[in-house]
């Protein structure tokens, strides 16, 4: 689905419409632009939580879809399940009784079933427009706060500090939208940048000086101005993720000394191994902190052999998702990405790690 593309109708004012053959709607991961949309039209939505996976199973627990008269978005199998999902969010959405629904072993309906042999239970619940929980979500995305959405179907909250009580079935923390910052203008830079946004970041684009006209890739935010300006403007958090791919050393250098010190998540950098040591001298003589430094990822992205423009942009797009998944299974979604900005040592170094390890050849 394009950037900025409505959603796919599900239901019109008399009957539920059959799903489109083409799940784009699959290819969301963060449902609230689709709250949102469904927000717009003054009526009420079904959010549907998938809140219990055993077996194993396609989509972790959390994983959302919703669907309104205009709207429909997420996934939960990959198979025939969201079709029936749809068939009972249609029938929740017109009588307002939360549903729980079951697939797998214990399902009332053993011709649904999913190839994993998992077995899955997904909670259905009709959302007003105008419920304050739905509100506060959205000013929270907004606003770029972490917030956790409590709800027993007929009943939610939502807040930064929200508890579940004794009857709540759906317990979601909604972290702040993930943000992609490309500092450059040549076709890697594009590629990190398009593939950003069809990852589902909110990307933007700093090209310095570059041409009035934007990029041609849509969804895709565009600034011309320098990039500690840009980067000061854009107020990086540790949800957002910066790739310097610039190739002048000036741009780079202005670009991660705003960048390293900052709460970003991610900072990496496009560049040869074997200049990578003079560079973080530089910024260390510059006043650079060692621990800021320390954060760096050069060079940028996995280690996957490719050096086309897209397959540098996957290797980045893959470095930046395994270091948000990198977390010890005691962790939870409340721990920003910063905080596991070491959790991929055994498969990369970082860039000061890996610079005082340079060979003779590579320096």
């Amino acid at each position: 689905m394009k950037a900025n593309e409505p959603y796919p109708t599900l239901i019109d004012a008399a009957r539920p419409a059959p799903l489109p053959e083409w799940p784009v709607f699959g290819l969301v991961e963060d449902v609230r632009p689709a709250l949102r949309q469904a927000r717009a039209t003054d009526g009420h939505l079904v959010l549907a939580t998938l809140v219990s996976v055993e077996g194993g199973g396609p989509r972790p627990e959390g994983t959302q879809m919703v669907f309104a008269p205009d709207v429909v978005a997420g996934y939960f199998s990959g198979g025939c399940v969201e079709g029936d999902v749809a068939g009972h969010a249609w029938a929740c959405l017109s009588d307002g009784e939360p549903r729980r629904l079951v697939y797998g072993e214990g399902s009332p309906w053993p011709d649904i079933r999913l190839l994993c042999g998992a077995r899955i239970e997904i909670v259905l619940e009709r959302v007003p427009a105008d419920d304050p929980a739905l509100g506060e979500l959205l000013a929270a995305e907004t606003e770029r706060r972490p917030v956790t959405w409590v709800s027993d179907g007929r009943a939610r909250a939502c807040g930064p500090d929200v508890s579940p009580w004794a009857e709540a079935t759906v317990v979601k923390r909604y972290e702040p939208p993930h943000r992609l910052v490309v500092v450059g203008g040549d076709p890697t830079a594009l590629a990190i940048a398009e593939l950003g946004v069809r990852s589902g970041f909110e990307t933007t684009l700093v090209r310095p000086k570059g041409p009035e006209t934007p990029p041609p890739v849509p969804g895709l935010a565009y600034r011309r101005d320098e990039p500690g300006a840009a980067l000061a403007a854009i107020r990086l958090d540790p949800w957002t993720a910066v790739a310097v791919a610039t190739h002048d050393l000036d741009t780079d250098r202005a670009a991660l000394a705003v960048a390293l010190p900052s709460q970003a998540g991610y900072v990496g950098l496009l560049g040869a191994r074997r200049r990578l040591a003079g560079r973080l001298a530089e910024l260390e003589a510059g006043g650079m902190a060692t621990s800021a430094l320390a954060r760096l990822r050069a060079p940028i992205g996995l280690d996957i052999g490719g050096k086309a423009p897209f397959e540098v942009a996957v290797s980045v797009i893959g470095e930046i998702t395994a270091l948000r998944y990198a977390r010890g299974s005691s962790s939870t979604s409340t721990e920003p990405p910063a905080s596991t900005a070491g959790a991929l040592g055994a498969r990369r170094s970082s860039a000061l790690a890996m610079a005082k390890t340079l060979t003779s050849d590579e320096s």
